[in-house]
């Protein structure tokens, strides 16, 4: 079992796994799956102070969140620290084309040279995990939601708003890969 749930799952596996939890939360209580939530949630159980937004019945709204995020902390630190979680696959091109730019070490899942805490003291390291950051948590307020959501729960349940934030996330990880990782690394 342990080097069975310690390999990659080939996506014919691994899809319909992630498609079925869309009706399977329908069914279970009208929730919709995403991640994005459960931080919002987070928040206004922990500190809603003044703030307007977190001023709700966190409990009612999102109890569930909470207990999926917890449980994707858990399944990393599972995976981690004994099904030998491995680095991410990157086919030879990738490779050559992130060489060019500056980076070399493959071993992780994701570049040490612009994710470790030596890397955030330098301005690519900054700019890509501060505002970087930043960003992502301001798309996904705007958005109304993460990529997760929108692109499993918004587009299995036909909404054109999901669709819409779903191509912005790809226009946006095209433009940053094209243009702005260039210019940083450069």
């Amino acid at each position: 079992m342990t080097a069975w749930l310690g390999r990659e799952w080939p996506w014919y596996i691994a899809g319909p796994l992630i498609g079925l939890f869309v009706p399977a939360l329908l069914i279970a209580g009208n929730k919709v799956f995403g991640i994005s939530g459960s931080f919002s949630h987070l928040c206004a159980a922990i500190a809603p102070g003044r703030v307007e937004y977190f001023r709700y019945n966190w409990r009612r709204a999102g109890l569930w969140n909470l207990v999926f995020l917890v449980g994707v902390l858990i399944g990393g630190f599972l995976s981690a620290h004994f099904f030998g979680a491995q680095g991410v696959a990157i086919s030879i091109e990738t490779r050559a084309s992130l060489t060019r730019l500056g980076i070399h070490d493959f071993t992780g899942v994701a570049p040490r040279e612009l994710f470790s805490w030596h890397a955030l003291l330098t301005v690519r390291g900054f700019v890509s995990v501060v505002v970087g950051g930043l960003l992502v948590g301001f798309g996904t307020a705007y958005a109304a939601g993460c990529t997760s959501g929108h692109a499993i729960s918004g587009l299995a349940n036909f909404q054109l708003p999901s669709l819409i934030a779903v191509l912005g996330f790809f226009a946006g990880g095209l433009a940053t890969t094209y243009f702005i990782l260039p210019f940083l690394m450069g």
